[in-house]
């Protein structure tokens, strides 16, 4: 997948989940190897135990992981 230039980057923290990742970011490998993107939007592990890392693979769900709630700004 191309990604283009001027498509609009965002990277939201879902609940309990994964980072998502919209646009043209590169993800890189520990030796900053770009990693292959097939899609314009992609879901980062935030749990530690996905077997797809840096990828997720939903087992948040079946760990129970939580995330901290915002503190007020």
């Amino acid at each position: 997948m191309t990604l283009k230039p001027d498509d609009e980057v965002s990277i939201v923290a879902c609940p309990d989940g994964p980072l998502l990742v919209r646009g043209d970011v590169p993800i890189l490998t520990p030796d900053g190897e770009p990693l292959p993107r097939r899609r314009r939007t992609v879901a980062l592990c935030r749990c530690g135990k996905s077997t797809i890392k840096p990828y997720c693979d939903g087992t948040h769900k079946t760990i129970g992981f939580r995330t901290e709630p915002e503190l007020p700004a």
